[in-house]
């Protein structure tokens, strides 16, 4: 006999089984059972006993988060999927208890996993934090999003931005136009970032006044960041000495953030990661914080977790 999941309203109904039944679909896909609405009642059958176990967890959960006033939206129902699948369902509700910043239109910024969680928390309490992981974990926009967020109170005077440009050979003199319409390409995914905390208008502006630089790596040698909030994407594509000459511009009253996933390596030959090296090197040190990301803290499409985790079986 099916446990009965109550439900108190029409509206609460709708926010748990999605637009289209978009919701109910996925999960009835991803655990192989089906799925039953009627009235104020939802059921579920079929499959292994403990899939139709992993779907009402994940029902009952994200009926929680909706009674607290949370939208819940494709990804959330993907992330609770995963987190029931690793035993970590009972904490999904906690994921939504606390706002990393607001986004230009006011709505709240949440981590969306476990282990985004735990990257943000990191980055809070260490001056050095590495995010590894695959596309689509948030490590970059999570980075850049708490970096406006400390901007905006005032815990640092400025954000910089900067990822190697290994497509060009970091010599980036035969591309057309400014130093600005040469680097942006390479750094678009930082500017997505900025732009939904911030806005257009407002990041273009304090770009313009220099609160917020865009760079590639090569322009870092020779400086020292204090009071910033510094990020460096991409990193897997740095050499050994470009990493170590990175690192060494933490300045007084600033935080540091590595991202970059070491299964995208682009550098020629042998050449060795920074990134991969670093690791290695640093991660016995205090006040650094390594923080690995999988598959199931990815946060874009559903197959994309599938695709990666196909590759993942070849290698």
């Amino acid at each position: 006999m099916p446990n009965i999941i109550s439900i108190d309203s029409l509206d609460e109904a709708q926010a748990l089984i999605g637009a289209n039944d978009r919701h109910i679909t996925y999960l009835e896909e991803e655990f192989g059972v089906t799925i039953h609405t009627l009235g104020n009642e939802i059921t579920v059958s079929g499959g292994e006993n403990e899939d139709v176990e992993l779907a009402e967890d994940v029902l009952i959960n994200l009926l929680k988060i909706i009674r607290q006033g949370m939208t819940v939206n494709l990804r959330d129902v993907q992330s609770a999927a995963m987190m029931a699948r690793k035993g970590t369902i009972e904490y999904l509700a906690d994921l939504y208890d606390e706002e990393i910043a607001r986004d230009v239109k006011g709505k709240g910024i949440r981590a969306k996993t476990t282990g985004q969680r735990l990257y943000i928390e990191n980055i809070k309490k260490n001056d050095l934090t590495f995010g590894i992981g695959p596309a689509g974990t948030g490590k970059t926009f999570l980075a850049v999003v708490f970096a406006c967020q400390m901007l905006r109170e005032n815990d640092v005077k400025r954000i910089v931005l900067t990822r190697p440009a290994v497509e060009a050979g970091e010599n980036l003199g035969f591309l057309p136009g400014d130093l600005k319409e040469k680097v942006d390409p390479y750094l678009r995914p930082l500017y997505d970032g900025l732009h939904t905390v911030l806005g257009v208008e407002q990041t273009d502006r304090l770009i313009e006044r220099g609160v917020i630089e865009v760079a590639p790596l090569a322009y870092m040698r020779g400086r020292t960041l204090n009071e910033a909030f510094v990020i460096l994407d991409e990193a897997q594509n740095t050499t050994e000495m470009q990493m170590k000459m990175f690192l060494t511009r933490l300045g007084f009253g600033s935080k540091m953030v590595v991202t970059g996933d070491e299964t995208q390596i682009d550098l020629p030959g042998a050449t060795k990661s920074g990134l991969v090296e670093s690791v290695k090197l640093l991660g016995s040190v205090k006040g650094i914080a390594i923080n690995k990301m999988d598959e199931s803290d990815v946060v874009r499409h559903p197959l994309v977790s599938k695709i990666i985790k196909a590759y993942e079986k070849e290698q």
